[in-house]
């Protein structure tokens, strides 16, 4: 039977399962989109807000952990971010327009710097998980010791921004509704599953699950390995520190420990689903280094060397 004969004899025909699923998927994004008017609650919007911020920093560090770079720096990225951000507001009025692109612009940077650093000298797997695990903790460690300017452990406060009853301060990037927050965390969330997509489909994704499985025979073929794992870094961090952009001004506080170091660059690895494992995993694999790598990591470099 034909497919008009099957038409007319049992009626419209058929929808395409994948039409089927985007109709699903727009669908959602309606329903999303109208969440702050359907009477949810400030403290469920915050909650959120917050999901959506954390989604879209989970998204930046997968853009390299999916693709077998595994950095735990990116506590680093956040840190610089945030940091920057509210500090170039608070000591020199700069709008955090201004400040977020210093704050990318300095994570990219140190990004630049320790990833060639890593690439050229082919320092891969653990020993560069470890490597950009020490930045993440200079990091936070650099921040505590500025305590003039960053308030060290207790945090930071930006300056407010809205004066004379104003809900909204676009040069202070400063708004007291909850409702125009969901709506740029939804936007930069978006945008982060885009450049997510756009890295998946680059041709240089190929050769990067190349270079994860034996970098010598994708250099043998012409691959760059070390400009084209570099490339997906700097993307990678950029985008974190955007992130922490992000954060430090809806939240309106920063400290060390909530943007910065160790704790957060595993939050961001294991997605902190259940409270308490990231720190349990980072004791974990100290302990595993203490046992096997107990001359620490030049030193045992050194002696496989020898």
């Amino acid at each position: 039977m034909s497919r008009p004969t099957a038409a007319l004899a049992g009626g419209a025909p058929a929808q395409r399962p994948g039409r089927a699923l985007k109709n699903v998927w727009l669908a959602v994004l309606i329903l999303f989109l109208l969440l702050p008017w359907l009477g949810i609650g400030r403290y469920p919007l915050h909650l959120i807000i917050i999901a959506l911020i954390w989604s879209y920093i989970y998204t930046s560090w997968a853009i390299m952990g999916r693709l077998g770079m595994v950095s735990f720096g990116h506590g680093a990225f956040m840190g610089i971010g945030a940091y920057s951000v509210v500090l170039l507001w608070n000591l020199h009025g700069i709008t955090p327009w201004l400040g977020a692109l210093t704050g990318i612009a300095l994570s990219l940077l140190v990004a630049l710097v320790i990833g060639y650093a890593c690439f050229r000298f082919r320092i891969i797997g653990h020993y560069f998980a470890l490597v950009t695990l020490a930045l993440s903790e200079v990091v936070r460690l650099v921040i505590i010791a500025l305590r003039d300017y960053t308030g060290g452990s207790l945090g930071i406060t930006p300056k407010p921004g809205l004066v004379d009853g104003a809900t909204i301060s676009l040069y202070a990037m400063q708004f007291s509704d909850r409702t125009v927050w969901f709506y740029i965390a939804l936007a930069v969330w978006l945008l982060g599953l885009v450049l997510w997509k756009l890295a998946d489909d680059h041709p240089s994704r190929r050769a990067l699950q190349a270079i994860s499985e034996d970098e010598d025979a994708a250099a043998s073929i012409g691959i760059p390995v070390a400009r084209t794992k570099l490339g997906i870094t700097l993307l990678s961090a950029g985008m974190t520190a955007f992130g922490g952009v992000l954060y430090a001004q809806y939240q309106f506080y920063v400290n060390p420990d909530t943007v910065s170091g160790i704790a957060i660059s595993l939050q961001m690895l294991i997605g902190n689903e259940h409270h308490g494992v990231d720190m349990t995993v980072y004791g974990a694999l100290l302990i595993l280094f203490i046992i096997f790598m107990p001359k620490g990591i030049l030193g045992t470099i050194l002696q496989r060397r020898d």
